[in-house]
């Protein structure tokens, strides 16, 4: 099991990935490593304000939200935090799913919000419409 993670920017993934290496491509919104159990399995993280994010200091690397992987077979769950693997509990299939729901529901509010400040899709369309004519 690994204890430690380096960050390495790309701007493409590389199609083999090395143990303890958390790769950032932050032109695609991404991040992928090799599972910290060892077993090999790559993990692919979206980054954004809905999903994962990134912080970079002088220890390391940290990834927040945990890395849950409930569709791998070794079912890992930890933290990585300043360029250290914290080994969190695994969850019940009740706790996943209930974190995927509060997943959605963050999501959901966070693009209700952005919609609301847009003003809506009519407003949306009225201002192309008035740039139109400008």
């Amino acid at each position: 099991m690994l204890r430690k993670i380096e960050l390495q920017r790309v701007h493409y993934m590389p199609k083999e990935l090395k143990p303890g290496v958390l790769y950032v491509s932050e032109e695609f919104g991404a991040a992928a490593h090799l599972c910290a159990c060892g077993c090999g399995s790559k993990i692919r993280t979206p980054l954004g304000p809905t999903e994962w994010a990134l912080e970079q200091s002088d220890s390391g690397p940290t990834l927040r939200p945990s890395v849950g992987n409930w569709q791998q077979v070794c079912q890992s769950h930890y933290f990585i935090y300043r360029g250290e693997i914290v080994w969190a509990d695994k969850l019940t299939p009740e706790q996943i799913a209930a974190g995927r729901r509060d997943e959605e529901e963050r999501r959901f509010a966070y693009y209700d919000t952005l919609y609301r400040q847009s003003g809506g899709w009519l407003r949306r369309l009225w201002n192309l419409i008035k740039a139109l004519f400008e």
